[in-house]
């Protein structure tokens, strides 16, 4: 029958321990039904799973009245009715109506029509870790530093937290479910961390907290993955479109004036995450690199000069500097050019050698007198660095290399192995530029260097 019917039954048994069902005459009271006695059901005729399938019907009990198994049962006829007369489309919602299980609600109308509407499944088993697998899988090629970051995000936040949930089921509440629990761990860490129990200290060691820009990266991540399934026509919607968050932000820069520098002698905090250096500290800086380790005494002036990051400056390769390591005496060539275009950044802790990463990043950049002398002294130290290590010496074609002619790696090294982390000149600065951190208090932080005596005033120099 396929309008269905509704019907009553009760639990009741006969003397050889069958159930009576619609048979007990308890379930009648004169000419009406007992309203206090058995309990409402209807079925409903599906189509088959298959051409050659087997009937399946939609059977539902446990109504207490037969308004509500009526309406119950007009529900799942109106969700069949949205196919219209596309055969695929009702089995596909046939299947939807039986995988509900008892005492679970039939699916919302309104949300699988839009689903039919959209040219969507209407039913589908697949859940939000199994399309976050596929979807990672299947991108293509992408920056080593982008994939790793997706693959990150998906093993150790998306998948432990909204992984079993089905896809078509996931709402904006799982997303903040998740973000809730991962405050709640970094809460719980950073209690850890301030225990006197040095035990509860260790259980911590190693683990990270979760920033404000990490929450943002880890909600584009799933945005962009369930983008892609609403343009896959997986889902109709994608509710990470509609979560806010912190604004993840970089702090605002300051500067390390006196009462700055004192406020953080005395208290060891910093007025700022960011700080910058004025331009005596810098010079104080170059004046200990050029003492203490002049290796890298070089590569620190022209960052400080020109405001290089330090995996361009690891990446500048010969050729991309224009000036002449010793011109005649009658050829005075004071200035020069550098061509910003390949930088030197780690996945992990693996160097890996690409292009800088926008348009506004690959620049020329002209270099000053002051400059120019720094990088030709330079270059002369190389080339008897060179004749040093003869044959052993590798042909790298980087401007800036360590003694053994090996490039510099741009990040601190875990290991204690050979990096430019590991230089003493750059230990006491630690940043992208040399300028963000506490400023010098070498010994020579008592008088003013001529190398920052103020801060240059023509876009060539120094």
């Amino acid at each position: 029958m396929r309008e269905g019917s509704v019907y009553k039954r009760c639990t009741c048994k006969d003397a050889d321990g069958r159930r009576l069902g619609a048979r007990c005459p308890k379930l009648r009271r004169g000419g009406s039904w007992n309203p206090h006695h058995g309990s409402w059901g209807y079925q409903l005729e599906l189509p088959p799973a298959t051409a050659a399938g087997p009937r399946r019907q939609l059977r539902r009990s446990g109504f207490a009245r037969r308004e509500e198994a009526v309406t119950e049962r007009d529900h799942a006829r109106a969700l069949l009715a949205l196919a219209g007369t596309d055969p695929w489309v009702r089995t596909e919602i046939a299947n939807l109506l039986a995988a509900t299980r008892p005492g679970q609600r039939l699916p919302d109308r309104d949300t699988v029509a839009r689903r039919v509407a959209a040219g969507i499944p209407a039913s589908t088993t697949l859940t939000v870790g199994q399309h976050l697998t596929e979807w990672i899988d299947k991108l293509g090629k992408l920056a080593e530093t982008t994939d790793r970051g997706y693959r990150g995000h998906i093993r150790l936040y998306l998948v432990p937290h909204l992984g079993q949930v089905p896809l078509q089921s996931l709402r904006d509440t799982h997303i903040v479910a998740m973000y809730t629990a991962i405050r709640r761990r970094d809460q719980q860490i950073l209690a850890a961390r301030a225990s006197p129990d040095p035990a509860v200290r260790a259980s911590v060691k190693g683990a990270r907290t979760m920033g404000a820009a990490t929450r943002q990266r880890l909600l584009a991540t799933l945005r962009k993955a369930l983008n892609d399934a609403v343009r896959d026509k997986l889902i109709d919607r994608n509710p990470a479109a509609i979560i806010e968050l912190d604004s993840g932000e970089r702090p605002k820069p300051r500067i390390w004036t006196p009462r700055a520098i004192q406020h953080w002698q005395r208290t060891g905090q910093r007025p700022s995450p960011v700080m910058v250096w004025l331009p005596e500290h810098a010079g104080q800086f170059l004046d200990y690199t050029e003492t203490h380790d002049i290796a890298v005494y070089a590569m620190f002036t022209l960052i400080l000069h020109r405001g290089l990051r330090r995996g361009e400056a690891c990446g500048l390769r010969d050729f991309d500097v224009d000036i002449l390591p010793d011109p005649p005496d009658d050829l005075r060539l004071d200035c020069g050019t550098m061509t910003i275009a390949q930088q030197i950044t780690t996945v992990g802790y693996r160097p890996i050698t690409k292009k800088v990463k926008s348009r506004a990043g690959d620049r020329i950049i002209p270099l000053g007198p002051a400059t120019v002398t720094v990088l030709r002294d330079y270059l002369r130290m190389r080339e008897r660095w060179r004749q040093v290590s003869g044959s052993a010496w590798p042909e790298t074609g980087l401007f800036f290399v360590r003694p053994d002619g090996q490039p510099w790696h741009p990040q601190p090294s875990p290991t204690g192995s050979s990096t430019l982390s590991e230089s003493p000149a750059f230990r006491p600065s630690g940043c992208t530029t040399c300028a963000t951190v506490p400023p010098p208090t070498y010994a020579t932080a008592a008088r003013t260097s001529k190398k920052f005596r103020k801060p240059s005033v023509t876009p060539a120099s120094p």
